[in-house]
């Protein structure tokens, strides 16, 4: 507890400094961590692939390319980001200067998860350098291997005084939020998340939470069903299916169900080949726990493909399941692996309304031909992002918001939405200290002469002539 709190007291002296305020020293810890991805790249393979024997491909595409994007776009944009932002005025303030400045928050807390263990700690941390504050990471313990290489290349590459990386897990981490923080921001479950939210309460600690929940796709009998199932295998499959925006269910009608199922079947076996268990491109399930947890899964419904296990290597082949019911275990919390329900509806709106009785999610897909659909679906229907027919590919665009609504989260990261999120917006107002004879008008003694006055200077006026009758 004493070094947690020695650590913070630190961080906090040095933000107090005003160190991390100036673009040049922003700008050369950015520097600083994308040289630290370019020149442990293997390491960090090497942990990610004992982790989670997850596929260089996967982890260069998932973890390091989206991590050089953030790191290279804050650097390109910082200048333009930190410039204090010009407000219009009113006639009162006309001769005044108005303007948003963007704060650092100060001691910042990221909390990160371990099903991609870099990507997840260092892009948060990517926007909370750039926006000038003092950091405390605290990796995922449950991915051991990349929390120790975290721990130990960090401190090499960004100033010590300014950041510093934790280890520990629940109880080390509850020791942890007893100090006060000027902003959390925690990626996990919506369980953690309330836990989180609670502790920060005791401070009045702002919060991002970025959490997952149960992905909904839903399949149009109009659509492309070999594209389909080619994109929804991918993005299921991808990471063994411990990935937040992965699709957590299918809805399709009966007819629909069985061409995409025979879709899918082939499509896994050309992914993965005749027997999954050896393809070089299916991670495996982070823990024995985990590995529990989710071949659990395996007893709802009917398996159509796949089911098969091992757990010795925490091995759970690519499954699909069919016949389950609203009621099984597997509808009753977010998989995070690599099995598939498929549900049938009667259409569209029958979709929509099992969607809507359901918390909001992470991300929500539909896959169709028609345009209306597509628009229908995403008029009427609530998530964290929504995809048509594909997955998990927004998520790669840093001009698009990255974040949960309800359940699956609040606040947003990636690219400038990042700086942002650790960016307090502090309204400024600076008037000259002469000029008075401007301000007698809202001095008492108030009259109605004035009062008018000063309704005409101030107030904002409506455009156009009023529509009522």
């Amino acid at each position: 507890m004493t070094s947690y709190s020695d650590t913070v007291n630190l961080l906090r002296e040095s933000f107090m400094s005003g160190k991390t305020r100036t673009e040049q020293f922003r700008r050369s810890q950015l520097e600083a961590l994308g040289k630290l991805i370019e020149e442990n790249t293997a390491e960090i393979y090497e942990s990610l692939k004992k982790d989670l024997r997850k596929p260089q491909f996967e982890a260069e595409i998932s973890e390091l390319s989206l991590i050089r994007s953030e790191i290279n776009l804050a650097i390109n944009n910082l200048n333009s980001w930190m410039k204090d932002e010009h407000v219009s005025k009113n006639i009162a303030t006309s001769f005044d200067s108005a303007f948003i400045r963007k704060d650092p928050f100060g001691v910042v807390l990221i909390i990160s998860p371990w099903n991609y263990p870099v990507q997840l700690a260092l892009i948060p941390l990517v926007g909370a350098i750039a926006a000038g504050n003092c950091v405390l990471l605290k990796p995922s313990e449950i991915s051991p291997n990349t929390e120790r290489l975290l721990v130990d290349v960090l401190p090499r590459y960004l100033d010590k005084d300014c950041y510093a990386v934790f280890c520990g897990g629940a109880e080390e981490t509850s020791q942890l939020l007893e100090n006060k923080f000027d902003y959390i921001f925690f990626t996990g479950n919506p369980h953690v998340g309330r836990i989180i939210m609670t502790a920060a309460a005791k401070h009045l600690t702002p919060v991002t939470l970025e959490l997952g929940g149960k992905n909904p796709c839903y399949v149009d009998d109009d659509c492309d069903v070999q594209n389909a199932a080619k994109r929804i295998a991918w993005t299921k499959f991808f990471n063994a299916g411990q990935t937040c925006l992965a699709p957590d269910y299918v809805l399709c009608s009966e007819r629909t169900r069985d061409k995409l199922l025979s879709a899918m079947q082939s499509t896994i076996q050309a992914f993965y080949g005749e027997d999954p268990k050896l393809s070089p491109d299916l991670a495996r399930i982070i823990t024995d726990r985990h590995f529990h947890r989710v071949s659990g899964f395996l007893g709802s419904g009917r398996i159509v493909t796949g089911g098969q296990t091992d757990e010795t290597e925490r091995y759970i082949a690519p499954t699909l399941l069919v016949d389950v019911k609203e009621s099984d275990p597997i509808m009753q919390e977010e998989i995070f692996g690599p099995i598939l329900p498929f549900l049938t509806v009667e259409g569209i709106e029958d979709a929509i309304r099992f969607i809507n009785l359901r918390e909001k999610p992470l991300a929500a897909y539909v896959y169709s031909c028609n345009a209306q659909v597509v628009d229908q679906f995403l008029t009427r229907t609530q998530s964290g992002g929504f995809c048509a027919n594909d997955g998990l590919m927004h998520s790669t665009l840093t001009a698009l918001p990255f974040g949960g609504v309800g359940n699956s989260g609040m606040g947003k990261y990636h690219g400038k939405f990042s700086f942002d999120t650790f960016s307090h917006d502090r309204a400024c107002h600076l008037r000259s200290a002469g000029l008075e004879k401007l301000n007698e008008v809202r001095y008492p003694p108030y009259n109605l002469s004035r009062l008018s006055i000063l309704r005409y200077s101030t107030e904002v006026k409506r455009k156009g002539g009023c529509s009522l009758q």
